[in-house]
């Protein structure tokens, strides 16, 4: 059944998840020119762009996992999910310094320093940015494939913070962020304990 799977997968190029994955952002931009986005169409356009950011960042790190415990092979499409998940969570940076603070630079600075759980989204970001700047087959032959591998062991550290700094956002204990850490710290004990091992 695996096997099957991962034979069909082979048809499947790369490109199909970076269009597959751009629909959502179409379908978001739609609602918010139709008003569809209720009744404070920023917040919920910054919130599901995170979301949807957050989300892919759980499918990169899924990946390796997924092969190693169940054959199921999904490593040639890794760097479009990890690409898409800096398209998201850049969008969502955007839209909060944007959209929400309209650029009020003092604010924003202000923000990130005092609120914990900015200061926990911005650092994940951040950590992002090397990560996508990183992602092409140039970068792996530059940097050495120890090298590159070591610095996008980050994604860990993004992963992390991105579910931290959504737990703390909704400032309540609803299931959904829990679940997000949860998976966060599961994937990241499988990689220590995978490393351990070797």
């Amino acid at each position: 059944m695996v096997q099957a799977l991962n034979t069909a997968l082979r048809r499947v190029p790369p490109l199909a998840i970076y269009i597959a994955g751009a629909l959502p952002f179409l379908w978001l931009v739609w609602l918010a020119v139709n008003g569809g986005l209720g009744a404070d169409p920023v917040k919920a356009l910054e919130h599901q762009l995170g979301k949807w950011g957050l989300q892919l960042m759980i499918a990169v790190l899924l990946v390796t996992p997924l092969r190693r415990f169940t054959g199921l092979n999904l490593i040639r499409y890794r760097r479009a999910l990890g690409l898409l998940a800096f398209f998201y969570i850049a969008l969502h940076l955007t839209v909060w310094v944007s959209l929400d603070l309209q650029f009020r630079w003092a604010e924003i600075w202000a923000d990130i320093v005092k609120r914990p759980y900015i200061t926990a989204g911005m650092a994940g970001f951040v950590a992002m940015i090397p990560l996508a700047i990183t992602s092409n087959t140039f970068s792996i032959r530059r940097l050495g494939p120890k090298t590159w591998q070591n610095l996008h062991r980050l994604t860990y550290f993004a992963g992390l913070a991105g579910a931290v700094h959504y737990l703390w956002l909704v400032k309540a204990w609803p299931p959904e962020p829990i679940i997000y850490l949860i998976l966060m710290i599961f994937l990241l004990t499988i990689r220590m304990i995978s490393r351990l091992g070797r």
